[in-house]
Formats: structure tokens, C-alpha cells, sequence
């Protein structure tokens, strides 16, 4: 079965609210995981990658949080735990996967910004990840 690019914008949209239920519940990666996996349709979503977003985000956590700090204007507790969430998935995808070309990273990014964020969440997400893109991704950002 070949994925569509479809199946995995949804992995990403399950990737930031099982970001976002984390943040916000504790529970453990396990549960949050095994609540995902029962509701998502494995015909529509690159399950995989869903599996691979959330297990990388929440082990790389602390590198992931210290490539945005620098970049922003406030603790990363204090950012909106949307925006967090959003952020930490996109700054894992541009350290994790070079397959994925950066401007694709944070169009996603800011779709997924636009959908469940505040309502120029979107701006500020694209401010952080422009700076972080050109630290991660020094070559592709200057070509």
C-alpha cells in the first residue's frame, strides 16, 4: 500500500494532540500511545510515523526544548501548550528528518498552528522555527 502524503499530515495532526495530552495530563507515553492506536485509522494515517513522533518527541524532549528556548520570549512552560506542542513535533522533524526538506517541516507546522492554536499562534510558530531551521539546516535554508 503506498501512503499518501495525506496519511501523514494526519499523523502529525494525532502527533501534536498526543503532544498536547502529555503536556498536559502526565500520563505516561505508553497510555497516551495505546489511547491513539484505537482510535486512528491505519488506512488513513501513517501510524508509523505517528508512533515515531510522539516515542521521538518525548525521549529527545530536553534537546528538543533546548534548540526553542534560545528563540523565544518567555520559559518554554509559558508558551501555549498548542504552540509547544506544534513546535517540539516540527523542531524533532527538522533535527530527525532530513528526508523531509525544511519548508515542508514548517508549512506543516503552520497548518497544524492554524487548526488548533490561537489564532496568530501560527505567527509566532513560524518566527521560532524560521531561526531554528537556519541553525539545524544551515545548507538547505541558504540554498
Amino acid at each position: 500500500m503506498s501512503l499518501k502524503p495525506s496519511h501523514r499530515r494526519k499523523a502529525r495532526h494525532y502527533g501534536v494532540q498526543a503532544i498536547y495530552q502529555w503536556q498536559m495530563s502526565g500520563n505516561s507515553l505508553a497510555d497516551i500511545e495505546n489511547q491513539f492506536i484505537e482510535t486512528i485509522n491505519p488506512n488513513k494515517v501513517e501510524v508509523p510515523y505517528f508512533l515515531a513522533i510522539i516515542r521521538g518527541v518525548l525521549t529527545e524532549l530536553s534537546s528538543l526544548d533546548a534548540h526553542i528556548t534560545p528563540h523565544i520570549d518567555r520559559t518554554i512552560d509559558e508558551v501555549d501548550p498548542v504552540e509547544r506542542a506544534v513546535l517540539r513535533l516540527s523542531v524533532w522533524e527538522l533535527e530527525q528528518r532530513q528526508d523531509i526538506p525544511y519548508r515542508v517541516v514548517i508549512n506543516e507546522a503552520l497548518e497544524l498552528a492554524k487548526v488548533f492554536g490561537a489564532e496568530d499562534g501560527h505567527k509566532y510558530v513560524n518566527g521560532v522555527l524560521d531561526k531554528i531551521a537556519k541553525l539545524l539546516r544551515p545548507l538547505e535554508v541558504r540554498s
